[in-house]
């Protein structure tokens, strides 16, 4: 397994996780960064005017970054990724006009054709009260106006967009229920559903779809 992408809402513990099986695996790390988008701060504060130009951002941040994916020498070592490309319409679906959303969309199609689709993708998920609670220890000012709303809103797109992914295999995880960091057998769990991945499985097992 060459690429991992893992997934979730705001706050959901992505690079965390990334961060660690990484590490374990050997693997080159790729992650998003959102400090190096000028318009992330204005789009919290003035939504309306703010999110085209921080999606179109992120949009080619992103695309670079895919680039990478396409060089021989990163698939000398695994891959994993705090980030899907392909996500990128989520965000731009939630929070831009009708307009904007047509412009961003010739764009996105423009940048996707040949970014490679991930061997699995590990979606991590979250009641939106433990969202809010690591958004708020994470301590970035600019995220201390997101809503429970827009949360809510994020994260049933996300539950939509990867229960109907077919490029790849899925683990849905209940990051709530799962402690990678602490419990080993947490994390054992995680590495022997990524040895023999299925189209889609859910962490803790046992959860209904």
């Amino acid at each position: 397994m060459s690429y991992i992408a893992i997934e979730g809402p705001i706050g959901v513990g992505k690079t965390t996780l990334a961060r660690q099986l990484a590490n374990d695996l050997g693997a080159s790390l790729l992650l998003e960064r959102p400090e190096d988008n000028p318009f992330l701060p204005r789009f919290y504060r003035e939504p309306a005017s703010g999110a085209l130009p921080a999606q179109l951002t992120f949009l080619l941040q992103r695309a670079g970054q895919a680039e990478q994916l396409q060089q021989r020498d990163l698939f000398a070592h695994d891959c994993v990724a705090d980030f899907l490309f392909d996500k990128d319409r989520l965000f731009a679906q939630l929070t831009l006009s009708h307009s904007d959303y047509a412009l961003y969309l010739q764009v996105f199609e423009r940048l996707a054709w040949d970014v490679p689709p991930p061997d699995c993708v590990i979606y991590l998920t979250a009641p939106v009260q433990i969202l809010h609670e690591r958004i708020a220890r994470r301590g970035r000012e600019y995220e201390t106006g997101i809503s429970s709303g827009y949360l809510a809103d994020l994260s049933a797109l996300y539950g939509e967009y990867f229960r109907n992914y077919a490029a790849a295999p899925v683990i849905e995880i209940d990051h709530s229920r799962f402690d990678f960091a602490n419990e080993p057998s947490h994390y054992e769990e995680l590495r022997a559903a990524l040895e023999k991945p299925q189209r889609y499985a859910q962490l803790p097992a046992g959860l209904l779809l």
